[in-house]
């Protein structure tokens, strides 16, 4: 049983089917099966409709993606991981914020555009992708023109991914870790490697290597990884796998 929103036929094929995956929800790899658009929450922390807390330019992420307004961030409450270092506690783990309507997300979407931002950044949306790509619709009708920067935490299903292919300019994945045992002991996810290095592959299938104009970032795969102490993230693993199986073209931003 599915329950949809009344104006669902409006959307495209795939956001339905986004839709449908949410109710029961197998969206992420946890597939938790509730019923979320009857309110029922799994391991996200969220219903159907997103709870947002900030909108805004924001200048602190990586330099392709900043230009001269800012990358126009939104960060989504909730998330379908348990990182026990998590720098955004209270917004992932707490799910502080405010829930919007699909249409006030597409609104906030075209107000960073009117702002001068250079892109669109989904900060946390692997767990609210069939709300978020309806408001990418919904804004693109409006005029909405910039890249869509896909911000994850990298715990991101294939097919959900394939679902997204042609909604996302810039795919920018975590990869945290390379060992299950250390996946599941800091972020409750001991498939984690594997599920990681499969979503990896259909995001830079999907957009390609990074691509600039005029030193920002217009399309392609842009990763993250956090190197942990006592080389618990597998960091060299991970560079490897990059450079091996998507293309020694990738660019990583790699933090300490």
């Amino acid at each position: 049983m599915t329950s949809l929103p009344a104006n669902i036929g409006s959307f495209s094929k795939s956001v339905q089917q986004l839709w449908a995956r949410m109710n029961p929800c197998t969206l992420c790899p946890r597939k938790c099966k509730v019923y979320r658009s009857k309110g029922q929450i799994g391991f996200c922390g969220v219903a159907d409709m997103p709870v947002v807390s900030s909108v805004g330019p924001h200048f602190g992420e990586e330099t392709v993606l900043v230009g001269a307004g800012g990358s126009g961030t939104i960060f989504f409450a909730g998330c379908n991981l348990g990182c026990i270092f998590c720098q955004n506690f209270d917004i992932s783990h707490h799910c502080h914020g405010r829930q919007l309507t699909i249409e006030q997300l597409a609104q906030s979407m075209l107000q960073l555009r009117d702002y001068g931002c250079s892109n669109i950044n989904l900060v946390t949306p692997t767990h609210l992708v069939p709300v978020i790509m309806a408001a990418i619709e919904s804004a693109q009708k409006g005029g909405l023109n910039l890249p869509i920067v896909y911000n994850t935490g990298g715990y991101d299903s294939v097919e959900t991914l394939k679902l997204l292919d042609g909604f996302i300019d810039i795919y920018m994945p975590d990869m945290k870790y390379s060992d299950s045992g250390v996946a599941q002991q800091f972020s409750s996810a001991a498939d984690y490697p594997q599920v990681n290095r499969a979503g990896v592959k259909e995001m830079h299938r999907q957009v390609g290597d990074l691509q600039l104009k005029e030193g920002a970032a217009t399309r392609g795969l842009l990763v993250r990884h956090l190197v942990l102490p006592n080389k618990l993230a597998g960091s060299f693993e991970i560079i490897d796998f990059l450079a091996e199986q998507i293309s020694p073209k990738t660019v990583i931003n790699v933090m300490d």
